[in-house]
């Protein structure tokens, strides 16, 4: 028996851009080794392996890898495997789609855009903002000086499930300088801060956004990502707690991937409530590839 997968581009606007991702159905039977195994063949950012039936509470339980590691939590993963068990499990019709992960279950909306395009919208989980970094440290690990590193608000570790540093810097000249070098980040990471750093500053490539992006993160060696939602839900819960933004309720545009050859576009939707935050990340999908992972093997 085979297992049918498919590869979609998340947080795209045109097929071959924003984050590809594999997404494998039938998973009951295949182990965690051979995950690991398949996500690593894959190479993607992450590979997600779906249940084939929903659970109880109607949530499609789904398990994220990374080439390295299973992980709990990761945006562009939710939004790819709800708009695949929508449109692969005869559920068109539904607005609304359950996805249980490590970290808790996931409500994933679809909802038409002004331009006559469907968005997917996930609400993130509970998130916490941590220690702050020094900024000399985090300059030299990712290859710039002082003067790049913006001041308005610190470097910051937010975490649900996973966890990334926030770093603001000053230019897009800076985000397209930044390299993040594993041995100069030691010492970031004997006090225990993540190789995980979400970089963004307020300068675009196009008018029309809000904010440049870039993530890089450890997998074998560095890699970085063309479009990182939970890095996004990240800096929306960032935002909102430095009062970044005077409003208490915001929604931006954030480019990212312009460096890989993969423009991408993630929606933020930011607001402080009575009752705390609330941060939804949205953006587009686009189909690529339908095919069959063979049993050999597994």
């Amino acid at each position: 028996m085979g297992y049918s997968f498919y590869m979609v581009d998340v947080f795209a606007e045109r097929a071959f851009s924003g984050n590809p991702l594999a997404v494998l159905f039938g998973a009951e039977s295949i182990s965690d080794a051979t995950m690991q195994q398949i996500a690593a063949e894959m190479n993607f950012s992450e590979t997600t392996f779906l249940m084939a039936s929903p659970e109880e509470d109607g949530g499609y339980r789904t398990r994220i890898f990374t080439p390295a590691r299973e992980i709990a939590f990761a945006g562009h993963p939710i939004l790819g495997t709800a708009w695949v068990v929508r449109r692969h499990l005869g559920l068109e019709s539904c607005r609304q789609i359950l996805l249980n992960l490590a970290s808790g279950q996931i409500a994933v909306r679809f909802e038409a855009a002004a331009d006559g395009s469907e968005l997917i919208w996930f609400a993130a989980p509970p998130m916490s903002l941590g220690k702050t970094a020094p900024a000399d440290q985090v300059a030299a690990a990712l290859g710039l000086s002082m003067d790049d590193i913006g001041t308005q608000s610190p470097i910051q570790v937010v975490s649900a499930g996973t966890a990334a540093m926030i770093v603001p810097l000053r230019s897009l000249d800076a985000l397209r300088r930044s390299r993040l070098d594993l041995g100069a980040f030691e010492p970031l990471a004997e006090q225990g801060f993540p190789p995980l750093v979400y970089l963004y500053c307020e300068e675009t490539h196009h008018p029309h956004n809000d904010l440049c992006a870039r993530f890089f993160f450890e997998a074998h060696g560095v890699r970085e990502d063309p479009a990182t939602g939970n890095g996004a839900a990240f800096l929306g819960a960032y935002l909102l707690a430095h009062r970044v933004y005077a409003e208490a309720e915001f929604e931006l545009r954030i480019e990212q991937g312009y460096e890989v050859r993969r423009p991408s576009l993630v929606m933020l939707r930011a607001q402080m409530t009575n009752t705390g935050q609330q941060v939804s990340i949205g953006g587009h999908v686009v189909e690529t590839v339908h095919g069959e992972l063979l049993s050999t093997g597994l």
